[in-house]
């Protein structure tokens, strides 16, 4: 490891760094949502949840939370459509497990649309300019579970998000596909759990649908738990990953990633070890990190941060100027409303 201060502040530009390496996948995190729309830097959704104007959670739905010691929407939901199950079964007269049901999942869907772009907002340049940067590879992983990668392949079909079935489920006996793939490592607020574990993807066949979230569609439903892992300690993701065959085969796919291998907009905290475990394990040949140039010092200390989490695998490192990338342009920014 180098010594901090021989570490250089110089940033490639992404074109050309794209030019001289074919990078076949490429990880999107919460930087390329907050390009667009900077009110995606919420960093809790449950504690957004606790404090919403619109419903928020109550002493009873957080006693749930803290029961199963979790802070994940999606485990609370399901021990609970669980239990109404059990409790149905066993002909037990007791309506509560099913309220405090509806009461978090009303709470989950309120504190997102405080946060979320509305899709009045949203420009077809915008959602064009995404869907060919995504094109360029042919795999893309991405830990957002917002509707912004959904909303552009749908503008514009041609990418794989392999939910194939007629019924819009994800079938693991039927992922082969040449076309760019786009994998959800943390689920997406279009995507359900169905009561078997399979993963199942919103009907719509108009993206305007989801202008007021078709996630609202389900609150009455008990069977539409939504899946994506927005909370907790890396132990708690990885928990509720292995539960879905689907999100674990998004994990499986990044754990055996061949080629480069961009990263954009993805700090890679604490909380997302298991996909620096993920990327360590795949040594991709290069690894090309955006950084946000904000100072030298800043630069120095981010590349300086990555060189360490990837020290020992021998993987090259190269970074890059994230507004150079098509995906940081500060063009496809949106004013949030207040």
């Amino acid at each position: 490891m180098k010594d901090f201060q021989d570490i250089d502040a110089h940033l490639e530009d992404w074109s050309a760094l794209r030019s001289a390496i074919d990078f076949s996948g490429i990880l999107i995190g919460n930087g390329a949502s907050r390009t667009i729309w900077e009110d995606f830097a919420y960093d809790s959704l449950f504690e957004n949840a606790r404090t919403v104007e619109e419903k928020p959670l109550s002493q009873s739905e957080l006693s749930v939370f803290d029961a199963l010691q979790t802070r994940s929407f999606e485990q609370a939901l399901g021990a609970l459509k669980t239990t109404s199950r059990v409790n149905k079964a066993l002909a037990v007269s007791s309506a509560a497990p099913r309220n405090r049901y509806y009461a978090i999942k009303e709470a989950l869907i309120n504190t997102i649309h405080t946060v979320h772009i509305p899709w009045r907002l949203v420009q077809p340049s915008t959602l064009a300019t995404i869907n060919a940067e995504l094109a360029n590879y042919s795999s893309v992983f991405t830990s957002n579970y917002d509707l912004l990668n959904y909303w552009a392949i749908l503008h514009t079909p041609g990418i794989d998000d392999l939910f194939r079935s007629a019924d819009s489920s994800f079938d693991l006996r039927n992922t082969r596909t040449d076309a760019t793939r786009i994998l959800y490592l943390h689920g997406g607020l279009h995507l359900v759990r169905n009561l078997d574990g399979t993963a199942r993807k919103l009907p719509t066949t108009d993206s305007t649908l989801l202008s007021s979230f078709a996630i609202n569609n389900t609150i009455k439903t008990l069977d539409d738990v939504p899946l994506f892992v927005s909370e907790g300690k890396v132990e708690e993701k990885l928990k509720t990953i292995r539960s879905s065959d689907y999100l674990s085969f998004c994990y499986e796919q990044l754990l055996t990633h061949q080629g480069a291998l961009c990263i954009f907009g993805h700090g890679l905290g604490p909380q997302d070890n298991h996909l620096v475990d993920a990327i360590r394990q795949a040594k991709p040949s290069t690894l090309a990190i955006s950084v946000s140039g904000r100072s030298d010092g800043f630069i120095r200390q981010q590349k300086r941060r990555y060189s360490e989490l990837f020290e020992g695998t021998g993987v090259e490192l190269r970074f890059f100027a994230a507004r150079t990338h098509a995906l940081g342009n500060s063009a496809l920014s949106v004013p949030v409303e207040r």
